[in-house]
């Protein structure tokens, strides 16, 4: 895997503000903060998203982001959390090594961040859809 900001904080080439670290995952500040508080927690083991991440791995990844998610909310006790991980860079990823963002949402929150999808249940046939996702679990 090529070379990432992340992995160069891994290796203390760039400083972050690091609120947690055990033996398989880092957690620190996001340095673009949404909302106060924004945490990036990521793999020691690199992989660029959750597609190709070995299961094992993203066990301890995902136990650092539960861990990691309390103690924001314990911290600055926010109206809500975003969990937020995108794939591939369609889906807006643009660190190419995994990484989870836990955004505490306030209900004063003025930066408009959020997500507004359009539905289209109507438009698409549920059966096969179900029968194509089933079908392709390994």
């Amino acid at each position: 895997m090529s070379e990432t900001v992340f992995s160069k904080i891994l290796k203390g080439e760039i400083p972050s503000y690091k609120v947690y670290e055990d033996e398989y995952t880092y957690a620190f500040l996001d340095i673009s903060q949404v909302s106060k508080g924004h945490t990036l927690v990521i793999p020691k083991n690199a992989a660029p998203d959750m597609l190709s991440i070995d299961p094992s791995d993203l066990q301890h990844v995902i136990t650092s982001v539960q861990k990691v998610a309390k103690a924001v909310d314990k911290a600055f006790q926010p109206d809500g959390i975003n969990v937020i991980q995108n794939n591939r860079a369609f889906a807006d990823q643009s660190v190419f090594h995994l990484h989870f963002h836990i955004i505490p949402r306030y209900k004063d929150d003025v930066d408009g961040f959020g997500y507004v999808w359009e539905t289209h249940p109507d438009t698409l046939d549920m059966e096969s859809l179900k029968t194509d996702i089933a079908n392709a679990i390994e």
